[in-house]
């Protein structure tokens, strides 16, 4: 079982940056084909900085930086039993190629299921950028399933 103390436990802040080439392959996994996302002048027409994150590309965000392994590893989780749950996205401003993001994760809950075969621990992480800007929150759960 995972130790209920873990609750309100803030990770470290996490720093990722956001490559081009990274947001060009994600809109290309999830068939988004809006230039936006591959074009540095047709996102600059369309208002954007650089090519700019598709959406739900921050599901790669904690798996790229390390912050998930981190938090696995903190908990004392078997990585073969950690199945993903649910993950939201809540945006406020885009995400661009050149951004530094900054994540900052609080599990705010642990909790099971069935007797104790699942356990399921909540994350929220704000996710700021280079100019201190809130640019979305992720709100996740990862189930844990025991024998």
């Amino acid at each position: 079982m995972i130790d209920k103390k873990f609750i309100g436990y803030k990770q470290p802040p996490t720093l990722w940056d956001v490559e081009k080439g990274r947001i060009a392959f994600f809109a290309d996994v999830i068939g988004a084909k809006d230039p936006i996302y591959t074009d540095v002048e047709a996102a600059r027409a369309a208002g954007y900085r650089n090519v700019v994150a598709p959406p739900t590309f921050f599901f790669g965000a904690e798996g790229d930086s390390g912050a998930m392994m981190e938090l696995i590893t903190t908990l004392q989780i078997d990585l073969g039993k950690v199945l993903h749950g649910e993950q939201r996205f809540d945006y406020y401003a885009p995400v661009c190629a050149g951004d530094t993001l900054r994540l900052e994760s609080e599990i705010t809950d642990i909790y099971d299921k069935k007797g104790g075969a699942l356990e399921f621990v909540v994350k929220e992480t704000r996710v700021t950028n280079q100019l201190g800007e809130h640019v979305a929150d992720i709100h996740s759960v990862i189930v844990v399933r025991h024998a």
